[in-house]
């Protein structure tokens, strides 16, 4: 009776660790299962396999060395995907090769995804659903948490994304997601200010002490030398004196951390902040003036070479193309216009409104000598001139590196004209005709009362 009582429990205790084993033996195939359907989100059809397999080689590479692959792997197995992929060219000839090593960098690795997550929106963007014309855009965000332009040709049919053409439409097509080639690197905004900034940092570099001493010829003894300038400190000239066009008026060059070292890369400088007016676009005509129609841009980067500091207050391309023929075609009359859009100051949109919001109207000085440009608050924001003549601050902070400062707006400024006329004041001079007939006879009575000339006794009175 024991004997069986003792096999009987011990049948139980092997069936109970049967079952056990049994449960965890299928919560372990459960696991391996959903493990399996995971990694096979990402199958041989998927539009990742087809960009790293594309001709994209360039973008593919970026890719990788990003260490992006589990990223996009993760939002593919979300909801798909649009990848605008720039075609080698742009990669590999047109970009600036100083961008690229900047991007290159591994301590630059933040800035080089937010490049390329800045090519792929979370959503599928076929062909069909493109904006047809320039009046209808659409904005959509990207992986990058900014925002991108969408925006069509109706007349030839081209696309745009930002400024940037689409030359392959729906390259890609793939159940996940689509690819479309563009002709040019997409930059935001974001990316290019953190090169910027990187970049005139390490420009800046102290002033090393040159030349010999120089003897004073009256006393005979050594000038004193002039204190030292700290790197980064204003010029010593007026903006005015170094803008002087002869030699003869012409003073030396300013001697602050520019000066005739050329410290700060002022070509450079002007260079990169007209690239970011074409590539933020709707300023094209501001950059074909600076740069094709006037020598404003070669005179820009001198300044800033020299140790100033310039905010240019860019008319976008709307207000530009109200400006007339007989207001361009006068000479000199483009070089003026710009002149008066050009403050001598670092002012960004923050600094501007709070001092407007401090005095309520704040005058600057410009380039054009004697005028200023007046800011007052408005509806929010700044606004630049008078009534009549007015412009508001449309887009701010276009390019901000800490020596140029770009802010667009949406009108053409032009200073109030000088009314002072002098008054012509006109003198009537009254003039008497002489009676002929009265003079002869008092002349005849004259000459009978003396009694010269008999001649004149006859006279009949």
């Amino acid at each position: 009776m024991a004997f069986m009582f003792f096999n009987s429990l011990l049948l139980l205790l092997l069936l109970l660790l049967l079952q056990i084993s049994c449960s965890r033996f299928s919560l372990a195939l459960q696991e391996n299962s959903s493990a399996t359907v995971r990694s096979g989100q990402i199958n041989s059809n998927s539009v990742l396999v087809a960009l790293l397999d594309s001709h994209y080689t360039e973008l593919a590479e970026l890719v990788e060395k990003a260490l992006l692959l589990q990223t996009l792997e993760e939002t593919v197995g979300k909801h798909n995907i649009t990848i605008f992929a720039p075609k080698n060219e742009a990669l590999e000839r047109d970009l600036d090769p100083e961008f690229k090593r900047f991007l290159l960098e591994p301590g630059n690795l933040k800035s080089l995804q937010t490049l390329l997550l800045y090519h792929i929106v979370p959503a599928r963007i076929d062909r069909h659903s493109w904006p047809k014309s320039t009046s209808a855009l659409t904005h959509h965000f990207t992986l990058s948490n900014e925002r991108v332009e969408l925006s069509g040709d109706d007349s030839s049919g081209e696309k745009f994304i930002g400024s940037a053409k689409v030359i392959s439409s729906n390259a890609v097509d793939r159940p996940d997601g689509v690819i479309h080639g563009i002709e040019q690197l997409l930059i935001p905004r974001s990316v290019q200010q953190d090169f910027n900034n990187r970049r005139s940092l390490r420009s800046i570099s102290a002033v090393k002490p040159e030349g010999a001493p120089e003897v004073d010829p009256r006393t005979h003894r050594l000038k004193k030398p002039a204190p030292p300038v700290k790197p980064g400190a204003p010029p010593v000239l007026p903006i005015y004196d170094a803008m002087a066009p002869g030699p003869s008026l012409a003073p030396a060059p300013a001697p602050g951390p520019g000066g005739p070292h050329h410290h700060f890369n002022g070509m450079r400088q002007v260079k990169d902040f007209i690239q970011t007016l074409i590539q933020y676009g709707g300023y094209n005509e501001m950059a074909d003036i600076l740069v094709n129609l006037t020598s404003l841009a070669t005179e820009m980067g001198r300044l800033v070479s020299e140790g100033y500091v310039l905010t240019v207050l860019a008319p976008n391309d709307e207000a530009m193309a109200k400006l007339t023929t007989d207001q361009l075609s006068e000479p000199g009359a483009p070089e003026q216009i710009i002149y008066y859009h050009i403050i001598p100051e670092y002012q960004t949109e923050e600094s501007m409104y709070n001092a407007v919001r401090r005095f309520g109207k704040v005058s600057y000085d410009t380039l054009r000598l004697p005028h200023k440009v007046l800011a007052q608050e408005a509806d929010g924001s700044v606004r630049f001139g008078h009534s009549d003549g007015s412009a508001y601050l449309f887009d701010p902070d276009i390019y901000t590196d800490g020596r140029i400062s770009v802010q667009g707006i949406d009108g053409v400024l032009f200073p109030l004209e000088e009314k002072a006329k002098e008054e012509k004041k006109t003198i009537k001079v009254a003039t008497v005709k002489p009676r002929r007939g009265k003079l002869l006879e008092a002349a005849c009575r004259m000459l009978v009362a003396i009694g010269q000339d008999s001649r004149f006794t006859s006279c009949r009175l």
